[in-house]
């Protein structure tokens, strides 16, 4: 390069200045400071140019007009046009007319129209309405039911006698006031386009396919319970797949598996058209973090089988709202799940391991790479390879320290040996930081009351939580360099020393979550394998003394798992941020998000954020990461971070409208009144609304009536809402609440066992689709026994009083009856002994709403999404 040249060009100079080595001796120059706006750019170029369209990608919908060109393919139009129906029904509540007639109907009448078209000379259909009764013990309560209903097809080929049975599964109820369009709508018309096609198709298949509609999901999982415990085809079904929707659109994920069996997962790597799957997302889902379940663990549980769960994720802000209708629905999301269920339905259904002639015990770890393909090995595999890339990871840092030894005058393998002591010290300081300066954040704005400010706006999660994580990261590391220059060792060896740090911690990271039987730190062996690569070519290609030219090789096989770790918590906060909208006052939903932010900057951008220090004053580099946090804190907080849009992004309320009857010993009443009772969704309460027209005049806590009567004095729906109590909202209404039917408790007697420390008392309850009994223990009484399942009473450790029994009924509204055995040691019975309440709830919209709660819930701004219906509490003492 002449001089003329040189001076033109004084950038591309001061570059290849940066990169001189020279034996025993290299420059300490650095990059210019104004590179990194574009270093820091780069990355969020490629979340965009990568990620985000890999994320989103979507196959082409099949059309009725095309059907004839994708012969045997899923047609997308054909599921819409079912789905147009189920949504025109309208919501889909457990015992209401349109779940338990209406819906029914449609089901069968779809179901008769799959069978005319069937090949009758290669297949056998059967269809049968299941109206089961049954009860078990869910979570922190007895879940009973009676009179629900499923329908059922058994679809079987009449050249195969094959006696197990491959169960396909979804629901078809929803939740007061939703449509359910896309849970579980969608799955259920993706159903019966997949029963539609297998009918149809030429090619046989082995094992005879279940496909059952549940019709008592939400209520919760009671639809799934009464067929695999009870019908005639349970006994033979030997795998699942259960298809859900946590929103409405967007890509199916597989977030359950097994238990055990990972041949599962051999065919879906084989099979899945769309692979979308993590481990990481299954052993989230299963630590109950998420206030949500599925009929997954029903069939687990109960039924002793292994399977899949499925579920499209995207757009959760409008799950159980009026929001999820037909037209939130895209066609392109229908075909997607289609394609995917229909694909794993032929290979399963011809599974030879479905006949239980291979012993397949063990965990599976499993993931997708950016949709682009999809990995999976037994957990036993992942055991080994984690522990062989952690050696050879330690092995490698070995083998650079010593490189460096060898080519730096003076310096000896222990004072390295040393220096990277201090470094991997200061890089564990950095890895806490990185995740506990979000959460400080997130604590901070809690404090303040601004908690979900992203709801609405997920950009500003950008600000808040990953630039303070970036900054804690790289910040102890950028001190010591600057405070403490080290003229022994180059400034590029020192900042290779920072990402060796990184590896080792990745490998004892990887090692201790091994330990703990975690098969999420397949995260770490994804990221030591792609550093490790790099730190192998550097040192065989010398790269690795030769100033900052390593960096380019780093940089470069940084790419892929940055788009990956970028693309895995994306969709964490996808599910996440919606979900924790309705999560209730109890958590700061913002710890969950900023956690996630920390973790992701710390697997995406380990290494490459070191990087900011191969540049010219790295201290005003994160200064100005600071500046872009003060600055997204400042739009946080105003209007703009108001977590809460109309239709789109709604803010959820369940209100009951409730009248309440409080009975003494001696049958007199000593309350009877009348109120809205108030299930807080929101971590603020209601706290958002106080600018509103609402007339909240006189709201007090449930809290206040915790100590006078059994679970608080209010109708909780079932076991999360008990759960919430403490943190409810009760707000006095001066007139009663006019309740649409009648909830009766007759007291049929009580008898004195024989023992005489015993007495058993017995009732009759009679009243609305969905109820429940509060049972509460006097003084020294205790519950000996009951009429309902045991296994409450049997683990005391696990369940403590007050107990709740949930009831519901589809058609079949016959008086519940039951008997509790209370125990005293004293024997005497003729003082309080036990107390309980009886609660009605009219959910449905069978049911009328007197004038003014109607004018209430009216008043909620439109960015409210109110659940609400009239309840009724009556409390006895016995």
């Amino acid at each position: 390069m002449d001089e003329k040249t040189d001076k033109e060009n004084p950038v591309d100079t001061a570059l290849i200045e940066s990169l001189t080595v020279r034996k025993g001796h290299v420059r300490h120059h650095r990059l210019s400071w104004y590179y990194a706006p574009s270093f820091l750019l780069l990355w969020l170029a490629l979340f965009y140019a990568i990620v985000f369209p890999l994320y989103y990608r979507l196959p082409d919908r099949v059309t009725l007009s095309e059907k004839s060109l994708h012969p045997g393919e899923f047609v997308a139009e054909q599921a819409q046009k079912y789905l147009h129906t189920y949504d025109r029904i309208g919501p889909k509540v457990t015992g209401s007319y349109a779940n338990e007639v209406t819906t029914v109907e449609f089901l069968v009448n779809e179901t008769e129209k799959i069978r005319a078209e069937m090949r009758s000379d290669l297949y056998e259909f059967e269809i049968d309405v299941q109206s089961p009764t049954g009860g078990y013990v869910f979570n922190d309560m007895v879940n009973m039911y009676q009179g629900i209903h499923n329908v059922i097809v058994k679809l079987s080929s009449k050249s195969s006698a094959s006696e197990s049975y491959l169960l396909l599964n979804s629901h078809f109820d929803s939740k007061p006031g939703s449509p359910g369009s896309g849970d579980d709508g969608t799955m259920v018309v993706v159903m019966l386009e997949v029963l539609r096609q297998m009918s149809i198709s030429a090619t046989p298949f082995e094992h005879p396919i279940v496909f059952l509609f549940n019709g008592a999901e939400e209520n919760p999982l009671q639809g799934s319970h009464g067929f695999i415990t009870q019908h005639k085809w349970a006994a033979n079904c030997k795998a699942f797949i259960n298809l859900e929707v946590g929103g409405s659109g967007g890509r199916d994920l597989l977030f359950q598996s097994g238990p055990n069996n990972p041949w599962l997962m051999k065919y879906y790597r084989q099979h899945a058209k769309h692979p979308f799957a993590t481990t990481m997302a299954e052993e989230i889902f299963q630590s109950g973090i998420l206030p949500s379940d599925s009929d997954f663990r029903i069939f687990r549980d109960f039924g002793y089988i292994p399977g899949l769960d499925i579920a499209q994720v995207e757009n959760g802000y409008v799950y159980h709202t009026a929001f999820d209708t037909y037209e939130a629905v895209p066609g392109r999301s229908i075909q997607n799940s289609g394609n995917n269920v229909l694909a794993l339905v032929r290979a399963y259904s011809n599974a030879s391991e479905l006949n239980g002639t291979e012993s397949d015990d063990g965990h599976a770890v499993f993931f997708d790479f950016l949709g682009l393909f999809f990995v999976y090995y037994t957990e036993t595999t992942g055991i080994v390879m984690n522990c062989l890339v952690g050696v050879i990871s330690l092995v490698l840092v070995g083998c650079s320290l010593w490189r460096m030894t060898r080519q730096s005058e003076k310096v000896s393998i222990a004072q390295i040996s040393i220096w990277f002591l201090i470094i991997l010290g200061l890089h564990v300081v950095g890895f806490l930081l990185c995740i506990c300066l979000p959460l400080l954040m997130a604590v901070i704005f809690d404090a303040g009351s601004r908690s979900l400010t992203y709801f609405a706006n997920k950009w500003l999660m950008f600000g808040l939580f990953v630039c303070p994580a970036v900054i804690g990261l790289v910040l102890p590391l950028t001190l010591y360099y600057t405070l403490k220059p080290n003229d022994k060792l180059s400034h590029p060896y020192l900042l290779q020393l920072s990402l060796h740090a990184h590896l080792v911690v990745q490998a004892l990271l990887a090692l201790i979550l091994t330990a703990m039987g975690l098969r999420s730190q397949y995260l770490c062996l994804i990221s030591m394998i792609f550093y490790g690569g790099a730190l192998l070519i550097n040192l065989a290609s010398t790269l690795h003394d030769r100033g900052y030219f390593w960096a380019l090789i780093v940089l470069c096989l940084q790419v892929l798992p940055f788009s990956y770790f970028c693309y895995l918590f994306y969709m964490f906060l996808v599910i996440f941020i919606p979900v924790l909208g309705r999560n209730g006052a109890n958590s700061n939903p913002d710890l969950i998000v900023a956690l996630l932010c920390g973790v992701c900057v710390f697997f995406a951008l380990g290494y490459a954020a070191q990087l900011i220090n191969m540049l010219r004053w790295p201290k005003l580099i994160l200064l100005g990461l600071g500046v872009v946090t003060f600055i997204f804190c400042m739009i946080a907080v105003s209007g703009v971070g108001f977590p809460y849009r109309a239709k789109t992004n709604v803010m959820r309320a369940n209100c009951l409208h409730t009248r309440r009857i409080i009975y003494e010993f001696d049958g007199s009443v000593s309350r009877d009144d009348s109120g809205y009772y108030f299930d807080y969704q929101d971590r603020r309460s209601f706290d958002p609304l106080q600018d509103s027209e609402l007339d909240l005049t006189g709201l007090e806590p449930v809290a206040n009536y915790c100590d006078d009567y059994v679970m608080c004095g209010v109708p909780c729906f079932y076991y999360s809402w008990c759960k919430w109590r403490f943190w409810d909202g009760w707000l006095p209404r001066k007139t009663a609440v006019n309740m649409p039917g009648e909830l009766t408790l007759e007291f049929l007697g009580k008898t004195v066992l024989e023992s005489g420390t015993v007495a058993r008392f017995e009732f009759e309850l009679s009243g609305p689709p969905h109820m429940n009994v509060f049972v509460q223990p006097v003084g020294t009484a205790k519950v000996e026994d009951w009429s309902f399942v045991r296994k409450m009473l049997d683990e005391p450790e696990e369940f403590q009083p007050p107990y709740q029994i949930f009831f519901s009924y589809g058609t079949d509204s016959t008086p519940l009856k039951f008997s509790i055995d209370m125990e005293k040691s004293d024997g005497r019975f003729d003082e309080p002994t036990l107390e309980l309440a009886a609660v009605g709830h009219w959910v449905s919209y069978d049911y009328e709403r007197d004038s003014e709660a109607k004018e209430f819930v009216a008043a909620f701004p439109n960015y409210v999404h109110v659940m609400e219906w009239p309840s009724i509490f009556k409390r006895y003492v016995f």
